[in-house]
């Protein structure tokens, strides 16, 4: 009887120090996704021009042409991924000083249409847009407008104003284009897939910024846009309706069309299935893949590629996926000491490698939370 007694409870020991492990392991990992993203310091240290805008790359360097972005000059990519962490992460405050940054340098008067790259004084130098930029700033106004009251109506004011000029100055065959040169008129005559930012557009609608029957137009390029077998193709010409491929195909690029797919309710299942399998045999995501092989065609991995994934991931309901992706990712981040939560390689980086990280972080941390 005592060696029973002795041996039920050894059992009852070893249960109890099991679940004390599992526990201590959950709430282990629970406290790292309830911290604030040391990414934000870092970008807000080492990021950001004296005046306030956000630097492209961590290291300066000279301009050499004006439409490739150098050194500390800014874009608008940038502003808009920032204001769309500050809606993650529900920081009115934060959002508040992004939107008066924007204001002061990005919209151009009195033609009302967003710069997209500023040199580190916060002067523009190009009379262009990026259309994918302009949708994500629009639509992060109106989710501001509609979740705060502070400054709600200078926010509609200001997306509508943006919005009019968009339809009006930069369609072509009924389509906005991806960019629109408003010294010289010019335009192109494409609409890069990436640039179809689904939400935004929805937003544009509701707020009776875009006429229904538009916004049906952008659906149907999501919904009916074909695909090689796996990859999804990289533009559109709005006059011939005929679809462009890479030979190489960028993962960034896949993963911002497949969430913007599966912001219609258009699930990207071949993608994923593929991308799942490549984490499973490989344990990572390579940046570039070939189109014919489905092979890596480079070896470096992006901190993009992970933070997307994971957004993607979260939208699929996988968590289980996303928390491997996030391990990982994060693998990457503060591997220099001297830019601790950064993504810093070779004492560089360029911020959307650390921007679309923080937005994957967060949607995970948010989507765990709930």
């Amino acid at each position: 009887m005592k060696f029973i007694f002795r041996n039920k409870r050894s059992w009852y020991i070893l249960l109890l120090i099991v679940s004390s492990v599992a526990i201590v392991l959950l709430w282990k990992e629970r406290l790292v996704m309830d911290k604030v993203s040391p990414t934000v310091a870092f970008v807000e240290k080492h990021m950001t021009n004296p005046n306030g805008t956000l630097a492209t790359y961590l290291q300066d360097a000279p301009s050499q042409r004006a439409d490739i972005v150098a050194g500390r000059e800014a874009l608008s990519e940038s502003v808009g991924l920032w204001m769309q962490y500050a809606l993650a992460s529900d920081n009115e405050p934060m959002f508040e000083q992004a939107y008066k940054q924007f204001q002061t340098y990005y919209v151009i008067r009195p033609d009302m249409y967003i710069a997209w790259k500023l040199d580190p004084q916060g002067k523009a130098h190009v009379g262009t847009n990026a259309l994918g930029d302009d949708l994500r700033i629009i639509g992060a106004l109106l989710e501001a407008a509609d979740r705060w009251k502070q400054g709600r109506a200078d926010k509609l004011a200001t997306a509508s104003a943006l919005s009019r000029t968009l339809t009006q100055r930069t369609e072509q065959q009924g389509y906005m284009v991806d960019f629109y040169d408003f010294k010289s008129g010019h335009s192109t005559k494409t609409l890069s897939l990436v640039y179809v930012d689904s939400l935004a557009l929805q937003a544009m609608r509701d707020h009776q910024m875009l006429e229904p029957d538009a916004y049906a137009k952008y659906e149907d390029v999501l919904h009916k846009m074909p695909d090689d077998g796996l990859f999804y193709p990289k533009s559109i010409d709005i006059n011939t309706k005929a679809y462009t491929y890479d030979d190489k195909v960028n993962l960034i690029d896949q993963l911002i069309v497949a969430n913007h797919a599966m912001e219609t309710g258009s699930r990207p299942d071949k993608l994923i299935s593929f991308l799942k399998k490549e984490w499973a045999t490989r344990g990572k995501l390579p940046g570039q893949y070939d189109r014919k092989t489905h092979n890596p065609a480079v070896e470096y991995e992006s901190a993009s590629v992970y933070g997307l994934a994971i957004l993607l991931a979260v939208r699929s309901e996988d968590s289980a996926w996303a928390k491997q992706l996030y391990k990982h990712m994060i693998t990457f981040r503060g591997q220099d000491a001297r830019y601790p939560g950064g993504y810093v390689f070779d004492g560089n980086t360029h911020l959307f490698d650390n921007l679309f990280p923080l937005l994957g972080e967060t949607y995970l941390y948010n989507f765990l939370k709930n």
